[in-house]
C-alpha cells in the first residue's frame, strides 16, 4: 500500500514504473488524448498499472504517460509547474497546499484507504521501543513533513496519549527504514506495504502499531489530484480517466490481478507479494468520507482553516 503515503523508491520501483505509458488508442473525442500523471512507489498505484497493462486507459482513448516523482509533495509541485495534468499523492498536501491558496486543486479519482495492518510504525525487536508509549521522545522515521505517513503516526499516537511534540521526525525512504533501525538512526519507522513485509523479512523488524485504527481506521490515504483550469477545460478527458480507474480498481479486487503488477513494478518476489496486506482500493469520491482528512489535519494544526472538501471534487462520471 502505501500508503499512501508518499514516498520515493528510486531504483526500486513498487509500482513506479519503467513502463510509463500505455499505447496510444482513441476516439478522438477528448480534448487532450495525451496526459501526463504523476505518480509515486505505492501500492496504491496497483489500478493504475492494471488500467495501463489492460488496456483500459486505451479503451477510453487515452494514452497515460506515468511520471515518477520522489514524494506527494515532488508530484503536486510537478502539477503546479505544469509538467503534469494529474498528480498522484496522499491528501495531506492536496489539503495543505489549498489551505495556503498555493494552488486550485480539484479531486478527480480516489485512490485508497488505510485497511487493517496496511500501514504501520515498526521498530526491531531489541529496541526499547515495546509500545506506542515508548515512542515519546524517540526518533521516528517518515517519509516527509506534512504527508500521510506523518498524519497516521501523530493521529495514532495521540490516541494513546502520545505527546507527538518532542518526537525527532526524521524523513527516510521506505526502503530504507530497515537499515535505519538497524544503524540506530531512528527508534522507530513508518512503513506501508509491501515494505511492511519486505522489511520484516529483511530487517526482522515487528510492529508497534497498526496506524489505521482509533481515528485513523479505514483512513483516506491517497488520490489523484488537478488543477481547476484543466478539469473546467478537459472535462471529457477526466471522466475517461475516470471511468478507466473505475473499471481497474473494481477488478483490482481479484488479487491475482494485482500480485503479478507487484513483482513487476515492485520488483519484489512472488512470494512477498503473497504476503503483502493491500490497501483498500478506491475510485470514486465520497465528499462525506474525504472530508475526514482536512478535519483531522485541523484539529492536529497541519492546516488553520477549515476546509469543505464538495467543492474541491471534480464532477464525477461512472462507467
Amino acid at each position: 500500500m502505501a500508503a499512501v503515503v508518499s514516498v520515493s523508491v528510486s531504483g526500486c520501483g513498487l509500482l513506479g514504473g519503467d513502463d510509463s505509458s500505455s499505447s496510444s488508442g482513441g476516439s478522438g473525442n477528448l480534448e487532450k488524448s495525451k496526459i501526463k500523471v504523476a505518480v509515486m512507489s505505492t501500492i496504491d498505484l496497483a489500478p493504475l498499472r492494471l488500467a495501463q497493462d489492460g488496456g483500459y486507459f486505451k479503451n477510453e482513448g487515452l494514452d497515460v504517460e506515468a511520471v515518477e516523482a520522489g514524494t506527494g509533495q515532488i508530484s503536486l509541485t510537478k502539477l503546479i509547474g505544469g509538467e503534469v495534468d494529474i498528480a498522484y499523492a496522499s491528501y495531506t498536501p492536496f489539503f495543505i497546499a489549498m489551505s495556503k491558496g498555493t494552488a486550485d486543486i480539484k479531486l478527480v479519482a480516489d485512490a485508497s484507504s488505510a485497511g487493517p495492518k496496511s500501514t504501520m510504525l515498526v521498530t526491531l525487536p531489541t529496541s526499547s521501543v515495546k509500545s506506542v508509549a515508548d515512542l515519546a521522545g524517540k526518533k521516528i522515521g517518515i517519509t516527509a513533513p506534512n504527508t500521510v505517513s506523518d498524519t497516521l503516526s501523530k493521529s495514532v499516537m495521540k490516541d494513546h496519549g502520545v505527546d507527538t511534540s518532542k518526537v525527532q521526525w526524521v524523513p527516510i525512504q521506505l526502503p530504507n527504514v530497515g537499515a535505519a533501525l538497524k544503524n540506530g538512526d531512528i527508534d522507530a519507522g513508518f512503513l506501508t506495504e509491501p515494505f511492511i513485509t519486505q522489511t520484516a523479512k529483511l530487517a526482522g523488524t515487528v510492529p508497534v502499531v497498526d496506524t489505521a485504527t482509533g481515528a485513523t481506521q479505514d483512513f483516506p490515504t491517497a488520490g489523484y489530484g488537478s488543477l481547476g483550469k484543466f478539469v473546467n477545460e478537459n472535462p471529457k478527458t477526466v471522466a475517461a480517466f475516470q471511468r478507466a480507474m473505475q473499471k481497474a480498481t473494481r477488478d483490482a479486487a481479484d488479487r491475482s490481478k494485482i500480485e503479478p503488477l507487484l513483482v513487476k513494478y515492485a520488483k519484489i518476489d512472488q512470494d512477498t507479494a503473497a504476503l503483502t496486506t493491500l490497501l483498500t482500493f478506491q475510485s470514486t469520491l465520497d465528499p462525506r468520507r474525504i472530508q475526514r482528512v482536512p478535519d483531522l489535519l485541523l484539529q492536529m494544526g497541519a492546516i488553520q482553516t477549515k476546509i469543505d472538501v464538495g467543492p474541491m471534487i471534480a464532477p464525477q462520471t461512472t462507467s
